[in-house]
């Protein structure tokens, strides 16, 4: 029996998610038409924080939340129809991440500029951290960067993130860290037939766990280590912040027409929350296991 499950009884927050979610209509109160969460969040060093109050030991973390490009950048060269493609952030995934914070009862940091200004997900070293094109976009903007401007940017969007990422898992016990993405339908003229990856790196735990959950997973089509995985760059939050600490962890990737709207991103979120919650209990939290 290892720390987390030695001191952490999930029996508990599943319990919660049960009595709170499931006959509920609505998850969040309404506003606007749109299903929102009323919890406390606040916007600071480039670092959009949510709930932080929250009791859960899940940490929700949605790097590619925002499509926000700073004035100074001039949209990066990029044409009008480009600013809000997924190039430039994960359409849907925010709104399915505030809403699993308020389903869990989870803290949730988002980034709060275009991951084409700096990629949260990425280290300063990598190639893709401000890339020149992503998938047949060029960024003008991110061409030809001198190594003062790249530092730049990792001082004032990479650094702020991960100090915040860093110290938030530093204050909890025993961390669950989840991290939420979402994915283009088609990527370089090629159909997906994916419609929600569960990724991870040499820690499977929380993954393997997610995918032997087969009721949460009816009716959809899941795969492990897709659209991406290790070998495609996209494990560094998990890697920095999760593998590092010996904390469970797992990156969830959902296909962005699935989350196009309100209605579906409620749907998505009451599954997800339901489906890591069941996860991490079925670790061996309260069940006798190892």
């Amino acid at each position: 029996m290892d720390k987390f499950t030695e001191h952490i009884s999930l029996c508990d927050l599943f319990q919660y998610f049960v009595d709170t979610v499931t006959d509920a209509q609505d998850i969040c109160p309404r506003k606007g038409g749109v299903v929102q969460p009323e919890i406390e969040d606040d916007t600071e060093d480039c670092v959009h924080r949510l709930n932080m109050d929250g009791r859960s030991p899940i940490l929700l973390v949605c790097e590619h939340a925002s499509s926000f490009i700073p004035e100074e950048f001039h949209n990066l060269g990029l044409r009008p129809e480009e600013l809000q493609s997924h190039a430039v952030w994960d359409p849907g995934a925010f709104d399915v991440a505030a809403r699993m914070s308020y389903l869990l009862d989870a803290k949730l940091l988002a980034g709060t500029v275009s991951r084409l200004v700096y990629d949260c997900n990425r280290p300063p070293d990598a190639s893709d951290a401000m890339p020149a094109q992503s998938e047949r976009i060029l960024v003008p903007g991110n061409r030809d960067l001198t190594e003062d401007a790249k530092a730049a940017r990792v001082t004032a969007f990479y650094d702020p993130f991960r100090t915040t990422l860093a110290q938030t898992i530093a204050a909890m016990d025993h961390p669950v860290l989840v991290t939420i993405h979402s994915f283009t339908p088609v990527y370089d003229g090629q159909k997906r037939s994916v419609e929600i990856g569960v990724l991870h790196d040499q820690d499977s735990r929380l993954a393997d766990a997610m995918l032997s959950c087969g009721d949460w997973m009816e009716g959809l089509r899941v795969m492990r280590n897709a659209p991406y995985g290790p070998a495609d760059g996209v494990m560094h939050t998990l890697r920095e912040h999760g593998i590092s600490g010996g904390h469970p962890n797992v990156m969830i990737e959902i296909r962005n027409d699935l989350i196009a709207g309100g209605a579906a991103q409620d749907t998505m979120a009451r599954t997800l929350a339901g489906w890591v919650v069941s996860a991490i209990t079925t670790i061996g939290v309260g069940q006798g296991g190892a």
